[in-house]
């Protein structure tokens, strides 16, 4: 379950949450965002393996596809494709994200009082920033895969899926960064990248949007 940080004063919000036990407010929090996180994380991984071209005939993509198709497929007929992206997909997860921190905020009962608009819009940015680090949990996932596979079980039916998701994201540390006894060290800057997004910009993003609402 990812962090989210919300500024809400105990003035505003203690009408509400009064009427929510702590531990079941608790509860309530970590079903919605559990949910929500697991959702947009198949939506997200949906639209990176046709992002990448991945293998199309693969349990990974029948799974995500059999468990995304219901919204998926009535979404693309108002939101066409660009560019060769699925954009209905990507707009799937972001109101995935956005709804699932609208009803966490609701179960803490929080207030927008005049600030709606600044809320709403703090909101789906937020939302795109919870999207963003789904995404580079996933890449980051997929490159530890990735690199245990290829000493343990190389030939393994998930190693062509695999490659195709990080491809994109190693070509550029592989061009600068030449083998070392054969062994290739572009999976490990590529994770301490994504370590440095997740901890720095990411982070800071997501605080001061927190404060927003």
């Amino acid at each position: 379950m990812l962090p989210m940080t919300v500024a809400v004063s105990s003035a505003r919000n203690s009408a509400k949450t009064d009427l929510i036990h702590p531990m079941l407010a608790q509860t309530l929090i970590f079903v919605v965002s559990a949910l929500g996180d697991f959702f947009a994380f198949a939506l997200i991984t949906r639209f990176l393996l046709q992002w990448v071209r991945a293998p199309a005939r693969n349990q990974l993509s029948e799974f995500v596809a059999a468990l995304t198709n219901f919204v998926v497929i009535p979404t693309r007929r108002f939101v066409p494709g660009l560019w060769g992206l699925d954009l209905a997909t990507l707009l799937l997860a972001l109101l995935t994200e956005t709804l699932k921190l609208w009803l966490i905020l609701q179960i803490k009962g929080a207030q927008f009082g005049n600030a709606v608009g600044t809320a709403v819009v703090a909101l789906f940015a937020l939302a795109a920033i919870h999207m963003l680090q789904l995404m580079v949990y996933l890449v980051m996932g997929a490159l530890i895969l990735q690199a245990i596979l290829s000493w343990v079980n190389p030939y393994s039916p998930i190693a062509p899926i695999l490659n195709s998701v990080t491809r994109p994201f190693l070509r550029p540390f592989q061009r600068v960064i030449p083998l070392v006894a054969n062994v290739d060290l572009s999976p490990l800057a590529a994770l301490l990248v994504c370590q440095l997004i997740l901890a720095v910009p990411l982070t800071w993003l997501e605080t001061n949007l927190g404060r927003l609402i």
